[in-house]
């Protein structure tokens, strides 16, 4: 049997509510595995494409913990209480978007300058 809390926040969701969550949680799970793969293979063919490689499979990565944030702030938020604390761990990890996509523009300006 559910708590309370939990039949007053079932009660607050409206019906159509669900579709929309079960696809953000696929959306999610589908970023995950593609950032992966994209951090795997960048770096495994860094050594034979040069530095451009690298620094998408560093922007792969950094896209990769980003993703892994959104995971974390769904479990925490389920048991922190603390808005404020909370809001600050979701607010940092944004960052990691904006360093993805200085990874991405690095690579795409060494990749107009190919090695001899």
């Amino acid at each position: 049997m559910l708590p309370a809390t939990h039949y007053a926040l079932a009660q607050s969701v409206p019906p159509n509510t669900w579709m929309s969550v079960i696809v953000i949680v696929v959306l999610l799970v589908a970023g995950l595995v593609g950032w992966l793969i994209a951090a795997v293979l960048g770096f495994a063919r860094a050594s034979a494409f040069g530095p451009s490689t690298r620094w998408f499979a560093l922007s792969a990565l950094c896209m990769l913990i980003y993703h892994l944030h959104l995971v974390a702030f769904g479990l925490l938020g389920r048991v922190e209480s603390d808005m404020e604390k909370l809001l600050s761990f979701g607010a940092f990890f944004n960052l990691f978007v904006v360093i993805g996509s200085v990874c991405a523009i690095i690579g795409f300006l060494r990749l107009t300058n190919p090695r001899p």
